[in-house]
C-alpha cells in the first residue's frame, strides 16, 4: 500500500460529518438536490425507461441484503442494477452538475449510489449522508484528474466516477481497508474508458458513460467484499499521480461544482448565455435577429451542428440550443424532446447561426468555458457580447434560491408540487442534526402517481 492510498482510505473511513466545513456541507446538500431534480425530470424519458426495464430483465437480485428499489419506480433489483438505472436516466437529461477540471460529472453517480446503498444498510443520519456524498465527489474528482493527466485520449466520466462509487459502498457496507483497495483497483480496471469525443460526434443514449460507472463501482465493491482482488488502482497509487491527492481533505472540490441552467451539454452554455445577455441587455426579440455568429472553444465548436432528430442529439447541440434560447428565452425539457425537436421557429433561427473556433477561448478550456457572439440585427446594427462565462460556475454562480427553483422546475411536472416540495425540504434538512436519510428515503422510491 502507498501513502496516497492510506490518505484515501483514512478519508473514506475516517471522514465524519463534523469534519466538513459548513460551506462544504451546504454545497453537498445543494448538489444532492440539483442532481436529484434531474433524476426526477429524466424519469419519463425513453432512456430512463429502457434502463429500468433492462435492470429488471438482467440485474435482478438473488441474495438477501443486496436488493434495492429503483428510484421513482419501486421495483427491486440488485443494488448495482438500481444504481445503474438511475445513473443512466440522470445522464440522459444533461442538466446535472459538473466540475471543470474533470471535464465531466460526479453527482450523476453519487446520488443514485447512495440511494441504492441505503436500501442495503441500516438507516443513517442526514449529516452522514452529506459526508458520504462529499466522499464520492472528492475521490471521483481526484481519480478524474489523475486519469486525464496520464493518458492521451479523453474518456467519459464513467471511467473514473466508478472509483467514487466503490469508495462510497466500501464505507457504507463496512469493508476493510484491504477490501477498499481491491474495490478501487477493480473499479479502475473495469471502468468504462469510453470515448467522449465519439459520443459528441455521434450523440446517443450512451452520453457520458455514467450508468456503467455506477454499475462498475457498485459491482467492484461487492466483488471485493466477497474476496475478489484487483489492486492497485494506478490513478491512486502510481507515483506520478500523487500530486492530485495531496489536498484531499483540505481543498473541497465539493464546493466548486458548477450547476447547469440548461439541460444541454455544458460546452454549449457560454454561447447560450452570450446570446441571452445580448437579448436581455438590448431588449431584443428573435424577430429582430438577422444573424448570430458564435466564437467558442474547440470542444464547443465540435458539438452537433445540425437540426437534431433525437433528444440525445439535441442535448449535444450548439446552434439548436442557441436557437431555442433566442426563440423562447429559456430551454426546458419540452424544447429538446417530442414536438420540440420539430419546431419551425427554432429551425428558422438555426439557419441564421454560424460557429467558429476561437483560439483565445480554446486555451482556457477546461478551467473555464468562455465564448462570445456577434449578433446582426435586421436593421443593420451589430452587437458584440464580449467574452461571456457560462453561468452556474465559479465565475458566474447561480444563487441558492436559483438552484432550488431549478429543482422544482424539473421535479414538479413528474411528481407534482407537493411531493417535490417534500423532497426539497428533506434534502435541505439533511444539514440538521437529528435528521435521518429515511426522511428522504420514504419519498424517493415509489413511482409517480399517474
Amino acid at each position: 500500500m502507498t501513502a496516497t492510498f492510506d490518505r484515501a482510505a483514512d478519508f473514506t473511513f475516517g471522514l465524519s460529518p463534523g469534519d466538513l466545513p459548513e460551506t462544504t456541507r451546504e454545497a453537498a446538500a445543494l448538489m444532492f438536490l440539483d442532481t436529484l431534480g434531474i433524476t426526477i425530470g429524466a424519469g419519463p424519458m425513453e432512456a430512463g425507461r429502457i434502463a429500468r426495464e433492462t435492470a429488471v430483465a438482467l440485474y435482478g437480485c438473488g441474495e438477501e441484503g443486496l436488493g434495492a428499489r429503483m428510484m421513482f419506480d419501486g421495483r427491486k433489483v440488485s443494488v448495482a442494477g438500481a444504481a445503474y438505472a438511475s445513473a443512466t436516466a440522470t445522464d440522459n437529461l444533461d442538466g446535472h452538475d459538473g466540475y471543470y477540471p474533470t471535464k465531466g460529472h460526479i453527482g450523476v453517480v453519487v446520488i443514485p449510489a447512495i440511494a441504492a446503498l441505503a436500501e442495503t444498510v441500516p438507516d443513517f443520519s442526514g449529516p452522514e449522508a452529506l459526508a458520504i456524498t462529499t466522499l464520492g465527489y472528492e475521490l471521483a474528482g481526484r481519480a478524474a484528474l489523475s486519469l486525464h493527466n496520464t493518458v492521451s485520449d479523453y474518456h467519459t466520466s464513467g471511467a473514473w466516477n466508478a472509483l467514487g462509487v466503490a469508495a462510497m459502498a466500501a464505507r457504507m457496507r463496512g469493508l476493510s481497508r484491504t477490501q477498499l483497495r481491491e474495490a478501487l483497483g477493480i473499479a479502475e480496471y473495469h471502468g468504462p474508458r469510453s470515448q467522449m469525443m465519439r459520443e459528441i460526434a455521434n450523440p446517443s443514449m450512451l452520453h457520458d458513460g455514467s450508468g456503467w460507472g455506477a454499475m462498475v463501482g457498485m459491482s467492484s465493491a461487492i466483488l471485493a467484499e466477497k474476496g475478489f482482488t484487483g489492486a492497485p488502482a494506478i490513478t491512486l497509487e502510481e507515483d506520478r499521480v500523487a500530486e492530485y491527492w495531496q489536498d484531499l481533505g483540505s481543498f473541497w472540490q465539493m464546493e466548486h461544482q458548477y450547476v447547469k441552467p440548461y439541460p444541454i451539454c455544458r460546452w454549449a452554455h457560454a454561447p447560450i448565455d452570450a446570446v441571452r445577455q445580448v437579448m436581455l441587455d438590448n431588449t431584443l426579440t428573435h424577430e429582430q435577429i438577422a444573424k448570430i455568429h458564435i466564437n467558442t472553444f474547440h470542444e464547443s465548436a465540435c458539438l452537433y451542428p445540425g437540426i437534431p432528430s433525437t433528444t440525445s442529439q439535441a442535448q449535444y447541440s450548439l446552434g439548436f440550443a442557441v436557437a431555442i434560447q433566442a426563440a423562447y428565452g429559456r430551454i426546458g425539457v419540452e424544447h429538446i424532446s417530442g414536438a420540440g425537436l420539430n419546431g419551425p421557429l427554432v429551425a428558422s433561427i438555426h439557419e441564421r447561426i454560424s460557429v467558429s473556433e476561437a483560439a483565445r477561448h480554446s486555451v482556457r478550456f477546461p478551467m473555464c468555458r468562455v465564448a462570445d457572439v456577434v449578433v446582426t440585427l435586421t436593421d443593420g446594427r451589430v452587437i458584440e457580447s464580449g467574452d461571456v462565462h457560462a453561468r452556474g460556475g465559479p465565475e458566474a454562480p447561480l444563487s441558492r434560491d436559483q438552484v432550488i427553483r431549478k429543482f422544482m422546475e424539473f421535479a414538479s411536472p413528474s411528481l407534482g408540487e407537493s411531493r417535490a416540495a417534500e423532497i426539497r425540504d428533506a434534502v435541505l434538512g439533511m444539514t440538521r442534526e437529528g435528521s435521518k436519510f429515511s426522511d428522504l428515503g420514504r419519498l424517493i422510491y415509489d413511482a409517480p402517481k399517474t
